[in-house]
């Protein structure tokens, strides 16, 4: 069935999404969150044909509906939830920036490539409020502070590769060196690190999948590599589908961390045996953009030794 079928089907689910949520203090209408909301769905599963109802359900309860419905109404013009946006993220970016910027040698300002951020995200354009703002790019995956630190990386990125206006080139006779214009360079699209950065993250999954305690890891194998339903796991496991849900949820957020540190703190041997350092802050954040834009990670790789949970009359899983 079409993503947005299964979602018209489940209204009740997304009218109480927007009832937990502050929206109508932020004078965002069920509609618009809505409309948020199925603008997430369709970025998530694309013009599926064949998909489950669960899929919809279990992505709708993963889904940070607070900052979906905060990037909706600033999205929308409201003035209260633009007031709320500045007065509790503008003091997290600058803090962000500095620690992405920190140590940089292209004499970046912390606090200018914060406030920067607002620009884009207000949709400024020729100093009039457009509809470029950035916001419609939040789908509520992730959340908001950390879609912000990814982008902050990224502008932060760009601004080392702008301020890189001359390769130094040996001359044609060795002697010295010429300067050549980056303007006449060709500037892959491509990340030429990408799958640096890709092999560093499975690493420190890896590593910290090794480390949680037997439930968790085999909470995250029954979901993430065996297919399971939330429902399904609950059976296995003896626990309520909404147990399973936030149980979930509190092992995805501690493995995040685990593996931001991972990153940070780890050197990394690559596929030539080389020893790479630890990532930067913003090296970590564009590394995780990467994983969560569709990393081809076969999750079952990662659980190859893990034995099949137990039923709930005591029995092993056959498979």
């Amino acid at each position: 069935m079409d993503p947005l079928q299964i979602l018209n089907e489940l209204q009740e689910r997304v009218d109480s999404l927007y009832a937990e949520t502050p929206a109508r203090g932020w004078q965002l209408t069920r509609k618009q969150f809505g409309t948020a909301v199925e603008r997430s769905v369709r970025k998530r599963f694309g013009d599926a044909a064949a998909l489950a109802r669960e899929h919809v359900e279990e992505y709708l309860i993963t889904l940070h509906a607070d900052d979906l419905a905060l990037a909706a109404a600033c999205l929308e013009g409201s003035e209260s939830a633009w007031e709320f946006f500045v007065g509790n993220y503008r003091p997290y970016l600058r803090a962000a920036a500095g620690a992405i910027t920190k140590g940089s040698r292209s004499g970046a300002d912390a606090q200018e490539l914060a406030d920067s951020l607002f620009a884009e995200l207000f949709g400024l354009v020729d100093g009039k409020r457009g509809q470029a703002s950035l916001f419609r790019y939040f789908h509520g995956r992730s959340s908001l502070k950390t879609w912000l630190r990814t982008i902050l990386a990224q502008r932060h990125v760009d601004r080392l590769r702008q301020t890189r206006r001359f390769e130094p080139l040996e001359r044609e006779d060795g002697n010295g060196e010429r300067l050549v214009s980056a303007d006449k360079l060709a500037v892959p699209v491509f990340d030429p690190h990408v799958n640096e950065y890709l092999q560093r993250f499975v690493a420190a999954l890896t590593a910290c999948l090794d480390l949680l305690e037997t439930r968790d890891r085999q909470r995250l194998e029954l979901y993430y590599a065996r297919g399971k339903t939330l429902a399904e796991i609950g059976r296995l496991l003896g626990e309520h589908e909404s147990s399973v849900s936030r149980n979930l949820e509190r092992v995805r957020r501690e493995l995040r961390d685990n593996v931001e540190e991972q990153l940070r703190t780890a050197h990394f041997v690559d596929a030539r045996g080389r020893r790479r350092p630890p990532m930067s802050e913003a090296e970590i954040a564009l590394c995780l953009q990467y994983a969560s834009e569709g990393a081809p990670i076969d999750f079952r790789k990662l659980f190859p030794d893990q034995a099949p949970g137990p039923s709930a009359n005591g029995r092993k899983e056959s498979s």
